[in-house]
């Protein structure tokens, strides 16, 4: 897992940090609504919609869905392959530690506290998992607590576009909402977009569930290098192109492409694109978001837009924002919104150590993130 040349650094840690942090602001933004329909949402907010961050059924704004506690152990199981690999001069571990790092969240799910280890355990080290705040149920997809029961790891070496053996026919937006950080190591697009196909397989084993975490990571790799959005998303369907079976995540893409240049933005042409309860749709809403609305001034229409409809908000909120803070950086999130973000401090932790790790390994000291 060898990262290219990075560049500008401080940019590029401010892309990581506003992909990791921005999609944290979507997840919030969407959660309190993901399962009213546009209807009920303008019933009661208002015919515009959401206007910012509310407070869930419990009284409480900002809070963060599995989406971010999946995204954050997405990272760290990177981190931790990296580390495993520069230490002993070899990779080709990378879905095995990631599936580990998901195991941790599971965790999360299953336990109100950090379960204390059991032997030599693999799974349950690192500090990420002693973070009380992620030991919280925020509705998470059944395929992914599923699938990680099942104890499959895929083969890094395996080709694309077969369906997986665990959860065959989901394709669920629980692969892609989760997938950013592959895009945020400094590979190349390729490298990143086949690391998040696989990892996908972990839980869903519909091919367009892979693709479309592919996809993502390939975005937003691309963004990392400076290249515009409308740029990152040609490119990213471009390595979709040489794949077969392609074609479903390839066109939700287009129709988010083609809708972007199609006039003002509304709720209404976000839900012609689907609900993102899938995951080519919640890929497609949230390029269609970003696209609309492209401008360092419009990153918070861009993130309404993306929550304000009957679906899956806060998944197509998150993506949105991986999008837009990889596009624009920290700098440019709402910081009324950024400063109500649960967990906005530890998140900004590990995508900074996320760039520490293929920025200056082996010279930083990661105690924190043990190799497996």
């Amino acid at each position: 897992m060898n990262g290219t040349a990075w560049g500008n650094g401080s940019v590029r840690r401010a892309r990581v940090r506003g992909c990791l942090l921005g999609g944290a602001i979507g997840d919030a933004l969407g959660n309190p609504v993901e399962f009213l329909s546009l209807a009920g949402i303008r019933r009661a907010h208002g015919e515009q919609g959401v206007r910012g961050l509310t407070a869930d059924e419990d009284g409480v704004t900002g809070r963060v869905t599995d989406d971010t506690q999946m995204t954050l152990f997405t990272a760290e199981g990177l981190i931790r392959a990296h580390s495993r690999a520069v230490s002993k001069g070899i990779g080709g571990a990378e879905t095995a530690i990631v599936r580990h790092a998901y195991l941790r969240w599971l965790d999360t799910q299953n336990h109100p506290a950090p379960p204390p280890p059991e032997g030599d355990d693999l799974v349950r080290t690192g500090w990420l998992r002693q973070q009380h705040w992620l030991y919280a149920r925020r509705a998470p997809g059944n395929a992914c607590l599923s699938g990680l029961t099942a104890g499959h790891i895929p083969d890094p070496r395996a080709p694309l576009g077969e369906p997986g053996p665990v959860n065959t026919g989901s394709k669920g937006c629980g692969t892609v909402m989760r997938s950013a950080p592959f895009g945020l190591t400094g590979q190349n697009a390729a490298a990143g977009f086949g690391l998040a196909a696989r990892c996908a397989q972990i839980t869903h084993g519909h091919p367009t569930g892979a693709y479309a975490a592919g996809a993502l990571a390939a975005v937003v790799a691309h963004l990392l290098e400076g290249d515009s959005l409308p740029g990152s998303v040609l490119r990213a369907m471009e390595l979709l192109a040489r794949h077969p079976g392609h074609e479903e995540t390839t066109a939700a893409l287009r129709a988010a492409c083609e809708l972007a240049a199609r006039g003002a933005p509304s709720a209404e042409k976000v839900e012609s694109l689907g609900a993102g309860w899938v995951a080519e749709e919640a890929l497609a809403i949230a390029v269609y978001c970003a696209l609309a609305l492209p401008g360092t001034d419009q990153v918070g229409e861009a993130l309404l837009l993306s929550v304000n409809h009957s679906g899956d908000s806060d998944s197509t909120g998150a993506v949105c924002g991986n999008l837009l803070g990889a596009r624009h950086g920290e700098v440019h999130l709402p910081p009324s919104w950024l400063v109500l973000t649960e967990g906005r401090a530890v998140i900004a932790e590990v995508a900074d150590d996320l760039s520490l790790e293929f920025e200056h390994a082996p010279a930083w000291p990661r105690g924190r993130y043990p190799g497996n």
